[in-house]
């Protein structure tokens, strides 16, 4: 048998998921190949913008300006409609003091209800400490695939196009997968191959969840006279359509089955019907702009993330309605927590069992989004009763306490792994961190790596730190981000962005502050192994 050279690592799809992880674990030291069954990029209209935590992750590799480009292309496309709907009215408060020079913070939707920007408080602790990534917020995912896919070229992963994967066989100390290619040798193989991901099948993982109910499209055409669509969400006994922000984009759901095939391409003739049904209206389409995309409310989540040398991350590891484009995020929150762990088990320096702690964190924030979706499905269908607990959520949406919540919700912000530590940060994502030169704790992580932020006078965490050199790097004399958030005087961030550890020490001298510094070696320890 013919078998291609080992690598370390081989993911198996090239969308965004996929591409982060490729990318993060060259960034750790491993080999890695990309094995994607569709010969091109897939331009299908899916998530139309990314959270607080993804956009971050762009930030932490030195992505934020590309993808704040392509914000500003996004809103220039949508024009007035969007800058309605989403932006943030402007904010007078300086650069630096919490937030960037930008106006556009992006809200969302909960179940259609579109999130006032007005009523949010800007000023919730949750939402100004994540301020920096704003102005990349409207990132399609086509535009996101995109700028990954120059992102893995630079660093040098091979994507293999029109590669499709047909057999796997785990032999313990590696994986034999058998493709349309011939068969591949890999240390370790991962599925970010989608809700139907034939990594997931052929390692006999289980699928447990809730079959789908109701039929969704979401597609951009002409219309030959619009006015008979209204603007915004509206809701009928047949379902519910949405038309707009931008001119020519609708979306359409309905209650009574799900699609008798889900995987046959979208025709101009089934989205018409759809709208026509649900609006009661003859509105006629001329033409499709964009690929459309048909979806459903199936809600499942993996039995395991992992199995002997075989993983799942984003839809293979977990699918839901799309509302909130949270799919997308949830897949790339995987890819940044599973990188760097493979990695360094790949490397040397950690043991397998590390990837227990995938898993671990992973799975509750995989459970709690297909929850959030779920939620929505009730409060969008239009029978009485939905339509009533509808009134009641939209009187909650239109407080400021009810809006503030639902925006931390769908940003991400709130997100938190559990981690061993008692410090409030520990377990979040690090919050804006500006050094006393201008730039941001973020801007020294661009390579990977764990960052150890300290604020001591005389340097005793990093001193610390030194014998974990090449894992952890040191970043000093760092001042406050705003008046209001003080930063900690000492911080070890994960390669993920997740706080390991953090002290608020007012010791002149850390090196006599005993619980700190056993505090962040038991961290260092825990997460970066033996020095």
């Amino acid at each position: 048998m013919n078998v291609e050279q080992e690598t370390d690592v081989t993911v198996v799809g090239a969308g965004p998921v996929g591409l982060v992880l490729a990318a993060e674990l060259a960034l750790s030291g491993a080999t890695v190949q990309v094995l994607e069954r569709r010969a091109e990029r897939d331009e299908a209209m899916k998530a139309q913008s990314i959270n607080v935590p993804t956009a971050e992750a762009l930030d932490r590799r030195g992505l934020l300006p590309a993808a704040e480009q392509v914000q500003r292309e996004t809103l220039e496309r949508m024009g007035s409609f969007a800058r309605a709907a989403g932006d943030r009215p402007a904010d007078d408060r300086p650069a630096g003091a919490g937030r960037p020079a930008r106006e556009t913070r992006f809200t969302g939707h909960f179940a259609g209800m579109v999130l006032d920007p007005d009523l949010v408080d800007w000023t919730d602790p949750d939402l100004a400490a994540h301020a920096a990534a704003d102005g990349a917020r409207m990132v399609p995912q086509p535009q996101l695939e995109a700028l990954l896919a120059e992102h893995v070229e630079r660093l040098g992963v091979r994507v293999r196009r029109g590669v499709e994967v047909t057999a796997l066989d785990d032999t313990g100390d590696g994986v034999l997968v058998g493709t349309t290619a011939g068969t591949v040798r890999t240390g370790w193989l991962v599925g970010c191959d989608g809700g139907h991901s034939a990594v997931r099948r052929l390692a006999g993982i289980g699928f447990p969840g809730t079959d789908p109910e109701l039929t969704g499209y979401q597609a951009v055409v002409n219309i030959a006279d619009p006015s008979l669509l209204a603007d915004g969400w509206v809701w009928s006994p047949r379902g519910v359509y949405r038309c707009g922000p931008q001119p020519g984009r609708v979306a359409t759901v309905e209650f009574d089955s799900p699609p008798a095939d889900r995987s046959a391409p979208v025709t101009l003739e089934e989205v018409q019907s759809a709208l026509r049904r649900i609006s009661g209206t003859d509105v006629t389409l001329t033409a499709l702009r964009a690929t459309p995309t048909r979806w459903t409310d199936n809600t499942r989540q993996a039995a395991a993330y992992w199995s002997g040398r075989v993983l799942l991350a984003g839809d293979a590891a977990h699918v839901h309605p799309p509302f909130g484009g949270q799919g997308l995020n949830l897949g790339v929150g995987d890819a940044m927590n599973l990188g760097w762990k493979l990695g360094a088990v790949i490397a040397g320096w950690a043991p397998e069992g590390l990837l227990d702690t995938y898993d671990a964190e992973r799975r509750p924030v995989g459970a709690w989004v297909l929850d959030w979706t779920r939620s929505q499905i009730g409060v969008l269908r239009g029978d009485a009763k939905s339509a009533a607990l509808r009134e009641v959520v939209s009187d909650l949406l239109s407080t400021r306490d009810g809006t503030t919540y639902a925006v931390k919700q769908i940003s991400g912000v709130t997100q938190r792994a559990d981690l061993p530590g008692d410090h409030p940060l520990v377990g979040r994502y690090v919050p804006d961190l500006w050094l006393k030169d201008g730039s941001r704790l973020v801007d020294h992580g661009h390579g990977g790596g764990f960052l150890l932020l300290d604020r001591t006078p005389d340097g005793a965490f990093a001193r610390h730190a030194a014998a974990w050199a090449g894992r952890v790097s040191g970043v000093t004399d760092v001042s406050s981000v705003s008046d209001e958030h003080a930063a900690p005087t000492g911080v070890l961030v994960r390669p993920d962005g997740v706080v390991a550890w953090a002290t608020d020490t007012a010791s002149a001298s850390a090196t006599t502050d005993t619980a700190a510094v056993t505090g962040l070696e038991a961290a260092l320890r825990r997460w970066t192994g033996t020095p």
